[in-house]
C-alpha cells in the first residue's frame, strides 16, 4: 500500500478521500487555492500545499504544480477525485512519468472510454445496444444538417467530457444550427474539444448506471446499479441504489464493456432506459462518481479503499451482496425558483442531520465564502433503509433537520420533491423536475420577516456589529451607554 497520497481535488470529495486514507494509516496531502485556505479539506489533511493561479479553478487543473507538490511532500500516489483532471489521459501519463501512481484507470482506458464516440464504438462491438448517431463536423459548412436525417427530436452531445455540458435538445429543423453552435461552443469552453454528435432523443427515459471495478487486465465485477434519473439541466439531483426495474442484460452489457476496455479501478457504465423498457448505452465515466455513497451504503464497501487496493496491485474482490436501499440528495448553492441558477454567499449557520442510516459528506464550514468560482455542490445527504420507502422517510427527516443559512440552497425544494407522489411511487425519469414544478408555499409577511432576521443574526459579522461592545467600554468593565 502507499505511504502518502496527494488528493488533487477540493470540497466534499477531498474530505471523503482523506478520511479513508486516515483510516488506512496512509498520510494525506491536500492542495488548495488561496480562496480555499480555510476550507475543511485543507485542515483535515496531514500536509497541505498551496496552488498559485489567478483563476481559482485553473489552480486545480495545473498538472505541473500538482506533480511538484507530490515531489515536495514525498507523495507516491495521487487521487484525482472527480471532475478537474480525473479523466485526463495526459495527466495520468504525466503522473506515470513522474513516478506517481495515478489512482484511476490507465491512460489507454481513459482515452478509449472517456471519448463518447470511441466508447460508443466499443459498446457496439461487444453487442450492447447503441442508438444511431451522426457526428457533426467542425467546419463552418456543417451546421448540423447531416443530423436531420435521424429525425426529430434530437439530442446534441459533446464527444468529450460530461456533467450535462455541451448538451442541447433540438425539437425541429429551425433550431438545429443554433443549438449545434451552442453545444459546440460549450464543449470547447469546458473540455477544449468542440466535437459534437447527434442522436435521437428518448423522451422521459430513466438514467441507470452500473458501478464497476476492473483490474486493468480484462477482469471486472459489478457492485450493483443506481438510478440517477432525477435531474435538472442534464445534471443529477437525486440518486438511488439499487435501481428498480433493471432491464435483463443491462448489467452484463456493462461488464462486457469494462472487460473489453481492460478497464482498471472504479468506473461507471451508464445507460438510458426508454419507457417501454428498451435500454441503450450512454457513456462510461472513468472515475469515482459523485453518487458513489449510495453504492457504499447498500454494499457496506468503502469504494475509495477498493480504489487504493487495486491501484496498489491487489486482486479484485468477490462482488458484494446488496442490502436495503439508499438515496442521495445533492445539496447545492442554487435557487430552484430561478431555474436552479447558482447562488453565492457566506455560510453563517450550519446544522447537519444525524441518526441511524444518515450520512453527510460535506466540504464546507461555517464562515466559508461560497463563490461562483466552483461547482455549486456543498454537501451530499445520504440515507439508507431496509427498503426504498424507509430510505425516503429517513431522507425526509434528515432534510427537515438540515439547516444552512447565509447562502440559498435547494434543500427545501428537494424536501418537496422527495415527498411528491410521483417520486414516492418510483415514477422517476429525466424530465420529472421539468414536468412537475414544485414552488414553495407562500410565507405570511410576518414569518418572512422573521426568517430574514434569523438569517441575518446567524451571520457572525452581523452579530458582531449588532452586539459587540465597542472600545473603550469593553476594556473598562463592559459598560455601555
Amino acid at each position: 500500500m502507499f505511504r502518502k497520497v496527494l488528493v488533487a481535488n477540493r470540497g466534499e470529495i477531498a474530505c471523503r478521500v482523506v478520511r479513508t486514507l486516515r483510516e488506512l494509516g496512509i498520510a494525506s496531502v491536500a492542495v488548495y487555492h488561496v480562496t480555499d485556505r480555510h476550507a475543511p479539506h485543507v485542515a483535515l489533511a496531514d500536509r497541505r500545499v498551496e496552488l498559485r493561479h489567478a483563476v481559482p479553478v485553473s489552480a486545480y487543473l495545473d498538472a505541473d504544480q500538482l506533480l511538484a507538490a507530490c515531489a515536495a511532500t514525498g507523495a507516491d500516489a495521487l487521487h484525482p477525485g472527480y471532475g478537474f483532471l480525473s479523466e485526463s489521459a495526459r495527466f495520468a501519463e504525466a503522473c506515470a512519468r513522474a513516478g506517481v501512481v495515478f489512482i484511476g484507470p490507465s491512460p489507454e482506458a481513459i482515452r478509449l472510454v472517456g471519448d463518447k464516440l470511441s466508447a460508443r464504438g466499443l459498446a457496439a462491438r461487444v453487442g450492447a445496444p447503441v442508438s444511431p448517431a451522426v457526428t457533426i463536423g467542425d467546419g463552418d459548412d456543417d451546421d448540423g444538417r447531416s443530423a436531420a436525417a435521424l429525425g426529430f427530436p434530437l439530442l446534441i452531445k459533446a464527444a468529450a467530457g460530461g456533467g450535462g455540458k455541451g448538451m442541447r435538445i433540438v425539437r425541429g429543423p429551425d433550431e438545429l444550427a443554433a443549438q449545434v453552435a451552442l453545444a459546440r461552443g460549450e464543449a470547447e469552453r469546458y473540455f477544449g474539444d468542440p466535437r459534437v454528435y447527434a442522436e435521437p432523443l428518448i423522451e422521459r427515459p430513466r438514467h441507470l448506471e452500473v458501478q464497476v471495478l476492473g483490474d486493468g487486465r480484462g477482469g471486472a465485477i459489478a457492485l450493483g446499479t443506481r438510478d440517477c434519473s432525477v435531474q435538472r439541466r442534464h445534471q443529477k439531483l437525486i440518486e438511488e441504489a439499487p435501481a428498480e426495474r433493471v432491464p435483463p442484460g443491462l448489467v452484463d452489457a456493462a461488464l462486457a464493456i469494462a472487460r473489453a476496455a481492460r478497464y482498471g479501478n472504479a468506473g461507471t457504465v451508464e445507460f438510458v432506459v426508454a419507457p417501454d423498457g428498451r435500454y441503450q448505452f450512454l457513456e462510461v465515466n472513468a472515475r469515482l462518481q459523485v453518487e458513489h455513497p449510495v453504492t457504499e451504503l447498500v454494499t457496506g464497501w468503502d469504494l475509495v479503499a477498493a480504489q487504493l487496493a487495486i491501484a496498489a496491485g491487489g486482486p479484485l474482490p468477490e462482488p458484494p451482496a446488496v442490502r436495503g436501499a439508499a438515496i442521495e440528495c445533492r445539496i447545492c448553492a442554487e435557487e430552484p425558483e430561478h431555474d436552479f441558477r447558482p447562488a453565492t454567499g457566506r455560510i453563517g449557520l450550519m446544522r447537519l442531520p444525524a441518526g441511524d442510516g444518515v450520512r453527510v459528506d460535506s466540504g464546507v464550514a461555517v464562515g466559508q465564502e461560497i463563490t461562483a468560482a466552483y461547482d455549486s455542490l456543498l454537501l451530499k445527504l445520504v440515507c439508507h433503509g431496509a427498503s426504498r420507502h424507509e430510505a425516503i422517510d429517513r431522507m425526509q427527516r434528515a432534510l427537515a433537520e438540515l439547516a444552512l443559512l447565509g447562502v440559498a440552497t435547494n434543500a427545501d425544494y428537494l424536501a418537496r420533491l422527495i415527498a411528491s407522489e410521483p417520486f414516492r411511487r418510483g415514477e422517476v425519469h429525466t424530465q420529472l423536475v421539468a414536468e412537475h414544478p414544485l414552488p414553495p408555499p407562500p410565507l405570511p409577511p410576518e414569518l418572512a420577516a422573521a426568517v430574514e432576521i434569523a438569517a441575518a443574526l446567524a451571520d457572525p459579522e452581523v452579530r458582531r456589529a449588532a452586539f459587540a461592545i465597542p472600545e473603550p467600554y469593553a476594556s473598562i468593565g463592559g459598560f455601555r451607554n
